[in-house]
C-alpha cells in the first residue's frame, strides 16, 4: 500500500508540529524538566495529547514541501488529533476542586486536635498527610514518564514516515535538479533532529574542557598543601615546580609569549564554536567562524537572540577581550623594549671606516674635538663611543662640551669593551682606528683593564681592519701591552709624556704653545706621503721644494719603514721612500720648482756652554723617579733639584728606590728635600722662591683622580708663589705688554714671571682660560695634549714613532733658539735662507716667534719673501738633544 493512500487514521503532518503558535504554547500546562531535546519538542507541540487512546492517522491532502523564511528549511505539514473537548477538561478540573476542601477540613481538624493537646492524633494526621503526598507524587511521576515515553514513540514514527515520503518524492522527481536540491535540503532538515544528540555532546565537551583547568589548578593546590603538611623535608611544591617550568619555558624560548597567545586564541575559538553549535541551529563551521567574530569584535554578540546563545556569546566576547588585552600587552612590551634598546644604545652600528673609542674619561671631549677638525677636509666622519655608561647620559655630557665637530657624527653605545658581543655591536672589525682610553683612578688598575681590552680586541674572529691606540698610565706596563698586541698596538703613556713635556717647557719657556700647535689639527701637524717626482733628489733640495710645508724627515723603505728625523743633507730619496712634513692639511701642500736661495754663513759657529740651574718641584707624582732621570740628562753639572711636598723625607728615598732610581748614578743634579704643604703660605715662604730658574707645580698623587681638585690645588700654589715672588723681587716700572695697570696684583705677578718660569700641570681645560688671561704662568694642559697625541696617532699610526723620538731621552727634540745664532741685527733674509743656514748646524727650522708677538708661527707662508729680523726673535727648530 502506498503512503499516499493511507486511511483516515494516519496522522496528518502540519507545519505547526514543528513550530507551534504562541497561543497554543500558552494554553499548555506546565511541563516537567526536559530529559532530551526530542522530548521537549514533543511536549511543546502536543501538550494535550491523550495518552490512553492511540492517535489516528489521516492521509495528507498535499505533500508539497514548504520553506520557512527565517531558516530556509523544508517542512512537512503534520496534523495531530484534535484536543479533547472543554467539557471533559472542565469535568476533570471540577473533580480536583471537589477534593481540595476535604484536605482543608482535615487540616483544620488536625489543628484543633493539636490545640487540644492530643499528641498521638497529631502524629497520625502527619503520617496520613505524608502518605497521601507520596501517593500523589508517585502517581504524577508515573503519568509524566508514560507521557514522555509515548511522545517519544510518536516522534520516532513521524520521522520514519517523513523520511519515506521524501525518498518517494526524490525518486519521482529525480529529473528536476531544483526539486532534487530542495529534497536534499529537506533531508538535511530531517537530520536536524538526529543531530540534537551531537549538539548536546558538543555543549557537554565545551563545558568539560572549560572546567578541566579549574579542576587541575585545584588539584595541584590540594596536592601542594598536602605535601607541605605531610612531608618534613624541604621539597619543592607541585605548584612551585609548575611555575618554575613555565618560567623556564618563557625564558628559554623567545617566541613563547606569542605562541601562548596563539594557543589561547585557538582554544577560545574552538570551545566557543562547540558551545554555539550546541545551543544554535547552525553547522559547526559557521559556529567556529561566529566564535572568531565574537573574539575579534566583542560588539558582534549584541544581535544574538535566545538565552543560551547570548550566554555563550557573552562568554566568548569576554574571552576575546582578555586575548585582546594580552595581545596589546605583548605588542606594547615589544615596542617599548625596542625603543628602550634604541634609547640605551643596544642596537648594532652599521658603519665602515669609522673611528671607535672604547672607554670614557675627561680626555674624551678634546679627543672628539681633534677628530672633528681632522675630518673637516673630508666633509665629516663617524666616531663611535662605547663605554659602560647610559647612552643618554653620554649624549648629554657630549652636548654640554659645546664643541663644534665640523660635520663629524658622534654615535654613543652602551657596552663593555671586554665582551666580544658588545665589540661586534659597534662593528669593531670594520673600524679604521680603535682608541682605548685609560680610566680615571688607580694607574695599575687602569692599565690592567686596558690590557684586557687589547686581549678582547685581538680575539675578534673577523680580524681588525685598523690599528689600536692604547692610552696607558704607567710606563712600566707599556712592554706588556705591546707584547700582547704586537705591531697592531700603538701606545701613548700619558703620564710619561706630560712629565717629559713639563721638563722641556721648564727649560725652554714657550715650548708648550708650540707643542699644542703641532699636536693639534687646528694649525699644522705631521703628514707622511710619497712623492715620486722627487725621487733621486737630496734632502737639502727637498727642504726648499714645498712652498706650503716643511720637510723634517724621511720614511726609509729599505729599513722596514723606519722614520729618520732630521737626516743628513746628502741623503738621496729612493723610489719607495716617503717624506715627513709639517703642513696645515694633507691636501694643502705639493712640491714645486726649486727656488734660488742664497745660503750665506752663520754669525756664530758654536753655542755657549750650559750653566747650572736651580729647579723646584712642588708636589709628588707617581713617576717622580723618571722625571729625575730625564732632568739629570738635560741639566748642566752642579744643578740643584728641590723637592717640596708633604711626603715624609724618610719615605721619599724608599719610594724613589722602589721606582728604579739609583741615587748614586745621578751626575748633574743634587737632590734637596723639603717637607711641607704647597697650599699653605708659611710653608712656601720658607723656600727661596726668588732664586729658582724654573718651578714645576705637579698634580699631586693624592688628588690626581679628581681633575677639579688637582687644578684647584695647582692654581692656589701658583698664586701663592707668584705673590711671594712679587714681594721679594724688586719692582719694575714697566709692566709687560701693558696688559694690566702698574701696581695691580696681577701686574706684580707678571713682573715676577719675567724672573722665573712656572709650569703648572693642568688637567681640566676650563682652568686654561684663567691662566691664559692672567699670563702669570707658562702652562701645560696635560689632558688636552694627551688627547691631541691620541687623535694624531689614531689618524696615522706612523706619527707615533715621530712623537716617541721627540719625547725620548735620545735623538731629536723641539728646541727654541735665539736669532743671533743664524743672523745679525737688522739683516733681511727669507725663511728659506734661514732654513739653509740652520742646516749648517744640522737643524731644521720649522717656525719662529717675533719679539713683539705672543705666539710662534709654525710653517710660515711666503717662505721666499725677505723680511727684517731682530736679535730678540727666536726660532723653533728640530735638533739633536744636547
Amino acid at each position: 500500500m502506498s503512503l499516499d493512500s493511507q486511511d483516515s487514521t494516519s496522522p496528518s503532518f502540519n507545519r505547526d508540529w514543528f513550530f507551534p503558535s504562541p497561543s497554543f504554547i500558552h494554553q499548555s500546562p506546565p511541563k516537567p524538566p526536559k530529559p532530551h531535546r526530542r522530548f521537549s519538542t514533543a511536549s511543546k507541540h502536543s501538550p494535550d495529547s491523550n495518552i490512553s487512546n492511540p492517535p489516528s492517522f489521516r492521509s495528507s491532502p498535499s505533500l508539497s514541501p514548504t520553506t520557512t523564511s527565517k531558516y530556509g528549511r523544508l517542512r512537512r505539514r503534520v496534523e495531530f488529533p484534535r484536543p479533547p473537548d472543554k467539557s471533559s477538561i472542565q469535568h476533570k478540573n471540577d473533580s480536583v476542586l471537589d477534593r481540595k476542601p476535604v484536605v482543608s477540613s482535615e487540616k483544620k481538624q488536625s489543628t484543633v486536635k493539636v490545640s487540644s493537646g492530643s499528641l498521638g492524633l497529631r502524629v497520625r494526621v502527619r503520617w496520613n498527610l505524608a502518605i497521601t503526598v507520596a501517593i500523589v507524587i508517585t502517581a504524577l511521576t508515573s503519568l509524566v514518564h508514560k507521557n514522555f515515553t509515548l511522545h517519544n514513540q510518536v516522534i520516532v514514527l513521524q520521522d520514519q514516515i517523513l523520511k519515506l515520503n521524501v525518498r518517494l518524492r526524490a525518486c519521482n522527481f529525480l529529473s528536476n535538479v531544483d526539486t532534487f536540491d530542495s529534497v536534499m535540503r529537506e533531508l538535511d532538515d530531517i537530520g536536524y533532529g538526529s543531530d540534537n544528540g551531537l549538539k548536546n555532546l558538543a555543549l557537554i565537551v565545551s563545558v568539560t574542557l572549560l572546567s578541566i583547568p579549574v579542576l587541575a589548578f585545584k588539584y595541584i593546590d590540594f596536592v601542594s598543601k598536602s605535601r607541605s603538611s605531610d612531608s618534613v623535608s624541604e621539597e619543592a611544591l607541585l605548584n612551585k615546580q609548575l611555575a618554575y617550568r613555565v618560567d623556564i619555558f618563557l625564558s628559554v624560548h623567545p617566541y613563547a609569549k606569542p605562541l601562548a597567545l596563539l594557543v589561547a586564541t585557538l582554544l577560545v575559538i574552538c570551545l566557543g564554536g562547540l558551545a554555539l553549535f550546541g545551543v544554535t541551529d547552525d553547522n559547526l563551521a559557521d559556529c567556529l567562524w561566529l566564535s572568531w567574530t565574537f573574539i575579534a569584535d566583542s560588539g558582534n554578540h549584541a544581535n544574538t537572540e535566545g538565552i543560551g546563545p547570548r550566554l555563550v556569546s557573552v562568554s566568548i566576547s569576554f574571552g576575546g577581550m582578555l586575548i585582546f588585552a594580552m595581545m596589546l600587552g605583548l605588542v606594547s612590551d615589544a615596542i617599548s623594549e625596542k625603543f628602550d634598546s634604541l634609547r640605551k644604545g643596544r642596537s648594532k652600528v652599521v658603519e665602515q671606516n669609522h673611528t671607535l673609542i672604547l672607554g670614557w674619561s675627561d680626555k674624551l671631549g678634546s679627543l672628539l674635538n681633534q677628530l672633528g677638525i681632522a675630518n673637516e677636509s673630508l666633509g665629516g666622519g663617524i666616531v663611535v663611543v662605547m663605554a659602560e655608561r647610559d647612552k643618554e647620559e653620554m649624549e648629554m655630557d657630549i652636548a654640554k662640551m659645546e664643541f663644534d665637530f665640523k660635520g663629524t657624527s658622534v654615535i654613543c653605545r652602551s657596552g663593555s669593551p671586554l665582551i666580544l658581543a658588545d665589540l661586534k655591536k659597534v662593528s669593531v672589525s670594520k673600524a679604521r682606528a680603535i682608541v682605548v682610553l685609560a680610566e680615571d683612578g688607580n694607574a695599575d688598575q687602569s692599565d690592567a683593564r686596558a690590557l684586557r681590552t687589547v686581549l678582547s680586541l685581538t680575539g675578534v674572529k673577523e680580524g681588525l681592519k685598523g690599528h689600536i691606540v692604547v692610552e696607558l698610565s704607567d710606563l712600566d706596563n707599556e712592554v706588556l701591552v705591546k707584547l700582547v698586541g704586537g705591531d697592531l698596538v700603538k701606545t701613548v703613556v700619558a703620564h710619561d709624556v706630560i712629565g717629559r713635556l713639563m721638563i722641556q717647557c721648564a727649560r725652554q719657556p714657550g715650548l708648550a704653545q708650540i707643542w699644542e700647535d703641532i699636536l693639534g689639527f687646528e694649525n699644522c701637524e705631521f703628514y707622511i706621503k710619497r712623492w715620486p717626482q722627487l725621487h733621486g733628489m737630496q734632502f737639502e733640495d727637498i727642504l726648499i721644494s714645498f712652498p706650503d710645508a716643511i720637510p723634517c724627515g724621511i720614511k726609509v723603505a729599505s729599513c722596514d719603514g723606519k722614520i729618520i728625523l732630521n737626516p743628513e743633507d746628502s741623503y738621496v730619496l729612493q723610489e719607495d721612500d716617503e717624506i715627513l712634513v709639517i703642513a696645515e692639511d694633507d691636501d694643502s701642500y705639493a712640491p714645486a720648482a726649486l727656488p734660488t736661495v742664497w745660503r750665506g754663513s752663520l754669525p756664530k759657529d758654536f753655542i755657549g756652554p750650559k750653566s747650572a740651574e736651580k729647579i723646584l718641584f712642588c708636589g709628588w707624582r707617581r713617576d717622580m723617579e723618571d722625571m729625575i732621570m730625564v732632568l739629570d740628562a738635560f741639566l748642566a753639572p752642579g744643578s740643584e733639584l728641590w723637592m717640596f711636598n708633604d711626603v715624609p723625607e724618610n719615605d721619599r728615598e724608599k719610594k724613589l728606590i722602589d721606582g728604579g732610581l739609583d741615587l748614586s748614578r745621578l751626575e748633574n743634579i743634587q737632590l734637596v728635600n723639603r717637607e711641607g704643604n704647597a697650599v699653605i703660605r708659611r710653608h712656601l715662604e720658607s723656600l727661596p722662591l726668588q732664586s729658582f730658574d724654573s718651578i714645576l707645580i705637579l698634580a699631586d698623587e693624592s688628588v690626581e683622580d679628581s681633575a677639579i681638585q688637582a687644578d684647584s690645588r695647582s692654581l692656589a700654589t701658583l698664586l701663592l708663589i707668584r705673590d711671594i715672588q712679587s714681594k721679594r723681587l724688586p719692582m719694575v716700572n714697566q709692566v709687560r705688554r701693558g696688559t694690566f695697570s702698574q701696581g695691580s696684583w696681577i701686574g706684580e705677578m707678571q713682573q715676577a714671571s719675567d724672573k722665573s718660569v712656572i709650569i703648572s700641570e693642568i688637567l681640566d681645560p676650563r682652568t686654561k682660560n684663567l691662566l691664559s688671561m692672567s699670563k702669570i704662568s707658562d702652562y701645560v694642559l696635560s689632558n688636552e695634549l694627551v688627547s691631541m697625541a691620541l687623535a694624531m696617532v689614531a689618524e696615522d699610526q706612523q706619527i707615533n714613532d715621530v712623537l716617541e723620538e721627540l719625547f725620548a731621552d735620545e735623538g731629536n727634540e723641539l728646541q727654541i733658539r735665539q736669532a743671533d745664532l743664524y743672523l745679525s741685527e737688522g739683516e733681511e733674509l727669507s725663511f728659506y735662507e734661514v732654513l739653509l743656514r740652520a742646516r749648517q748646524r744640522r737643524e731644521i727650522v720649522i717656525g719662529y716667534r717675533a719679539a713683539n708677538a705672543e705666539k710662534a708661527v709654525i710653517n710660515p707662508p711666503a717662505k721666499s719673501e725677505r723680511r727684517r729680523w731682530s736679535l730678540k726673535d727666536v726660532f723653533v727648530v728640530i735638533a739633536e738633544k744636547e
